[in-house]
């Protein structure tokens, strides 16, 4: 456990997409082109089962199942990461043996949803979850989908536990994230690793490890990119590479009407490039139909787009 993440865990590590076929059908097929699109493209691990990966819209069949089928793909070639957020302490930790016993490097949770807890709740809560896991954890801060965000001095009295290996948050609050890493100094070990890709670069280049970007799920060697003109401070490269970005996120992200709009795009995207079969998204939410998804066709054509990789001048 402790061998895998000495050093933080750094880079590009995209929240995979689960491809599914219907509600209790992963597409196998689809997943190992995913994978192999990623890895081809540079990215540093594999985090499965995220809010981009619609955790909680799947049967547990299908959660164990994406899990085994990502670490039976990727044979151990990157640090692959479940998630394991649930209501229940007590399916949170047969998942996480689930991860273990396939061959995942490490698992990751954000608080229990529906009853929201209070910070002294949420720390006692995985002090009591984590010592009971059989991996490496890292932290998920996303209020805007469990109500409760990580206070600062609860992420450092639950990283007390050096089994705590890194925080991924996904508040888009760069001064909150800035908060935690400050808080997070006394760890050269812990991971501070951002969700939106949209404040990536800036955040690794005020000390962030990496980003667990969606967007890397089409162009990974954008973001890949990215990650390393910020570890360069390129900061010309690194404006380049945002218009492009911003590009992404404001075409692609935003056709449809809802909060599930970033999902639904991002699939649909995916298909038409023809890294995975169908962009069937799992309930309660559906995917676009013809003019939406036309929408979403323009939006790649208007990308600089050759051989499947998107090109940035400069």
């Amino acid at each position: 456990m402790e061998k895998q993440f000495k050093k933080p865990l750094s880079g590009i590590i995209p929240p995979l997409v689960t491809p599914l076929r219907a509600n209790e059908t992963l597409d196998v097929e689809s997943l190992e082109r995913l994978i192999e699109h990623l890895i081809a493209g540079g990215v540093h691990g594999l985090f499965v089962l995220g809010t981009t990966g619609e955790e909680q819209s799947l049967s547990y069949d299908i959660r164990k199942q994406m899990i085994r089928e990502s670490c039976r793909i990727n044979r151990g070639r990157l640090p692959l990461l479940a998630c394991i957020t649930d209501t229940s302490i007590v399916e949170s930790i047969r998942l996480a043996q689930v991860a273990a016993d396939c061959g995942a490097d490490g698992v990751v949770s954000a608080p229990p949803y529906y009853f929201a807890t209070g910070q002294p709740e949420l720390a006692q809560f995985y002090e009591e979850l984590v010592p009971q896991l059989p991996l490496p954890v890292f932290l998920y801060n996303m209020p805007s989908h469990v109500k409760v965000s990580f206070a600062p001095d609860t992420v450092a009295r639950i990283a007390r536990n050096t089994q705590v290996k890194g925080f991924k948050d996904s508040s888009a609050n760069t001064v909150y994230f800035q908060s935690v890493m400050y808080k997070m100094q006394y760890r050269d070990d812990f991971a501070m690793l951002v969700g939106p890709e949209e404040i990536t670069g800036e955040c690794v280049l005020m000390g962030a490890n990496g980003g667990i970007n969606g967007g890397a799920n089409m162009f990974p060697e954008l973001y890949v990119a990215m990650y390393d003109a910020a570890k360069a401070h390129d900061i010309q490269r690194m404006l380049q590479l945002q218009q492009v970005i911003m590009q992404i996120s404001t075409t692609i992200y935003t056709v449809g009407k809802h909060g599930s709009s970033y999902l639904k795009g991002l699939k649909c995207a995916l298909s038409l490039l023809g890294i995975i079969n169908d962009d069937f998204v799992a309930s309660p939410f559906y995917k676009f139909e013809a003019p939406e998804r036309e929408k979403i066709r323009k939006a790649l054509d208007d990308l600089n787009i050759k051989d499947g990789k998107i090109v940035v001048e400069g």
